[in-house]
């Protein structure tokens, strides 16, 4: 029998300190789907990576504190949601490493293995898509992704980016025109 989001929650806020057990469970869960949505909004596998734990490791510090008034992996979300657009702005317009530098593709960690073609024509959708979000503005890229990944209501996205509720439907509906106009491009 599968243990419930909500027993684990309740097992992890009163677990004996040390015992990680039911939170683990709880990362396992939802690390993908935050590591996703993270690396989707900010355009970077290795900031989504940091992102995500740090995540997790907020929501394990507050735990004690959440109340269960939504599901944990809408709790996540928006602590994700929060610490990405934080994130978004204390590195923007800051300079970082090209990974195509030919010193640092000399490095062994930066050759991979073959891939099959299905591996790599899923990898080409996803950089499409991924390059077609990164080409959008934050103002427009953000709303859309909380809305279409992380499932958030209109009204949830007007109180977390502190916008009217015309404006986030609005934001939406050109964030879809201009992907579909971008990524058919």
């Amino acid at each position: 029998m599968s243990v419930s989001d909500e027993q684990l929650v309740e097992r992890a806020q009163t677990a004996i300190q040390g015992d990680l057990r039911a939170f683990d469970e709880l990362v396992r869960r939802h690390q993908a789907k935050v590591q996703t949505n993270a690396r989707y909004l900010t355009g970077s596998e290795d900031d989504a990576l940091d992102l995500s734990q740090d995540v997790f490791v907020k929501a394990y510090f507050h735990m004690k504190r959440f109340e269960g008034r939504s599901s944990f992996g809408t709790w996540v979300q928006r602590i994700k949601v929060n610490h990405c657009l934080n994130h978004i702005r204390k590195t923007k317009g800051k300079t970082f490493v090209d990974v195509e530098d030919p010193v640092l593709e000399a490095e062994a960690p930066m050759r991979t293995a073959a891939r099959t073609d299905a591996e790599v024509e899923a990898d080409d959708v996803r950089g499409r898509i991924g390059g077609t979000l990164d080409r959008m503005a934050d103002t427009l890229r953000v709303p859309l992704l909380m809305r279409d990944m992380d499932g958030f209501s209109y009204q949830e996205i007007s109180d977390e980016l502190g916008v009217g509720l015309s404006a986030v439907k609005m934001r939406i509906k050109r964030a879809r025109e201009e992907f579909r106009a971008l990524y058919g491009a």
